[in-house]
């Protein structure tokens, strides 16, 4: 890189030769900068061009970002830049004979038009971040040489995936407005893709039906929050969700060879609670049909053994994937759902729960700073991964004090970001739980009572949508079977065959 000294001397080019040495400059392009900022000091509105992605710290001259910086202060104040102006602002430098004045005057008689400011300014900003990379090269074969003793190569890993697709993401030039026809094109595409779909639904289907009526499926982008009081049933909910998703998965090919999912997806699950073992027993229980806890005592007979290696045998290749890794932060979380979407693609996130993540800032932080952080961390990798996530949430023991147990959003824990960054909240509730624990004495009329109760609600749970932000709130009834951990359609008078 040259030093300042030399920027006046780069306007001939048959200066631009020196010798590099044994040793290769980081790439950058001095002419490039000097033709943008002068464009913007003839004509402000080149500024407007490039303000959206270019940053002063993406140019390789320290003077060109101060010039860069001042500028973009002046032109946002409604005041106009121009060598005049900019030049109280500047300071004394080093310039090779030439004083900041005559520069910037030499600026604006080379610049280039407006119509190529935008091409400029993305040829500096590609070249910044080429030099941000070889930061990161180096700064990873410097830890690798030099490591703590109680740093792991993973941790290193994940924090160079961290800087990378924050590179990625920051000064992006290909957002900005759109065309309303572009988004009604995309809104039609999304209808189409429901209308081919199983079921007519635009996201994906959960399996349970009468759960898709009322939301539509799992829409991309989503942050959906599971919440629930312990033993109500909210990790085998999400569990037949995702296996349901998994195991209807069908894709078309596209002409560049990649999957496009026609019905169900590939699963991602971070099991913060339960090893995959575990989880991979529920499931087991409830394809087979085998109580898990038999399974897992081996108190099963030959039939039934058999069931359950035929489950375990059509499930060899369903695209579900486990991460059962305990207290890892949003941060991890973040980095390897990125690595499962490049390497074996992802269209739905879950994440068992909330309360076992942990934040990355610091420890003075407070739980509810530290909430926030992961809510808003897990609403923005839906966003950037374009796929529903399903983050599940423990409720606060102030269910248990209201005589009516049903969980409302004002009992979700800890804090208000979560009702805040999800998109939808729902809430798993079985009464039959709650009347199990009020038996009265046997022989009276309250038990009496109490059995026509529990009658009524045995293998019934209610999925109650507390928000959504683009569809109705209300109670969806599910048949649930306690044994197989395992949520169904439950079956209704209307949808029954005609009685003879």
């Amino acid at each position: 890189m040259a030093a300042v000294g030399q920027l006046a001397v780069r306007f001939d080019a048959s200066t631009d030769q020196a010798d590099t040495g044994n040793f290769r400059t980081a790439p950058h392009n001095v002419e490039a900068e000097q033709a943008l900022l002068g464009a913007i000091l003839v004509n402000n509105d080149a500024f407007d061009r490039v303000s959206d992605f270019l940053r002063a710290e993406h140019f390789s001259e320290e003077l060109h970002r101060r010039v860069f910086e001042v500028s973009a202060q002046l032109i946002r104040a409604g005041k106009l830049a121009s060598p005049v102006t900019l030049k109280t602002f500047l300071g004394d430098h080093d310039l090779g004979g030439l004083t900041v004045p005559q520069y910037l005057a030499r600026l604006a008689a080379e610049a280039t038009t407006i119509i190529n400011a935008e091409d400029y300014g993305r040829t500096i900003y590609d070249l910044a971040i080429r030099r941000n990379l070889i930061n990161i090269g180096e700064d990873i074969v410097n830890v690798a040489y030099d490591s703590p003793v109680d740093a792991s190569p993973r941790t290193q890993i994940e924090e160079a995936e961290r800087r990378l697709y924050e590179i990625a993401e920051q000064g992006r030039y290909d957002g900005g407005f759109q065309k309303f026809s572009d988004a009604l094109t995309q809104a039609i595409d999304v209808a189409a893709k429901a209308y081919e779909r199983d079921g007519k639904l635009s996201g994906i289907s959960t399996g349970l039906i009468d759960l898709d009526q009322k939301m539509g499926g799992l829409q991309s982008s989503d942050l959906i929050v599971l919440a629930g009081r312990p033993a109500m049933g909210k990790t085998s909910l999400a569990t037949n969700i995702a296996f349901n998703v998994a195991k209807a998965y069908e894709y078309d090919v596209k002409p560049d060879g990649s999957h496009v999912p026609r019905n169900g997806g590939i699963v991602g699950f971070f099991s913060l609670e339960m090893s995959s073992e575990q989880l991979a027993t529920r499931i087991i229980a409830e394809q087979s049909g085998v109580a898990s806890y038999k399974i897992r005592r081996g108190d099963i007979q030959d039939h039934e053994f058999h069931r359950i290696s035929e489950a375990a045998r059509e499930m060899q290749t369903v695209p579900f994937y486990i991460d059962q890794t305990g207290g890892i932060s949003i941060a991890q979380l973040t980095a390897r759902a990125r690595r499962l979407k490049r390497q074996k693609g992802l269209d739905l996130l879950i994440v068992d729960y909330l309360q076992l993540l942990s934040g990355s800032k610091s420890s003075s932080s407070n739980r509810v700073q530290e909430l926030t952080e992961i809510t808003t961390g897990l609403k923005a990798l839906a966003k950037e991964l374009a796929v529903p996530i399903i983050a599940l949430s423990q409720l606060s023991r102030q269910v248990e004090n209201r005589d009516d147990k049903r969980p409302q959003l004002s009992d979700l824990r800890e804090s208000g970001s979560i009702e805040q960054d999800a998109d939808v909240v729902i809430f798993v509730y079985r009464e039959e739980y709650y009347l199990k624990n009020r038996e009265p004495r046997a022989g009276t009329e309250e038990h009496i009572n109490w059995m026509a109760e529990m009658e009524r609600a045995h293998g019934k749970a209610e999925v109650i949508i507390g928000k959504q932000r683009h569809g109705p709130t209300g109670t969806v009834e599910l048949s649930f079977e306690a044994e197989l951990t395992r949520f169904g359609n439950l079956a209704r008078d209307d949808s029954l065959p005609t009685q003879m």
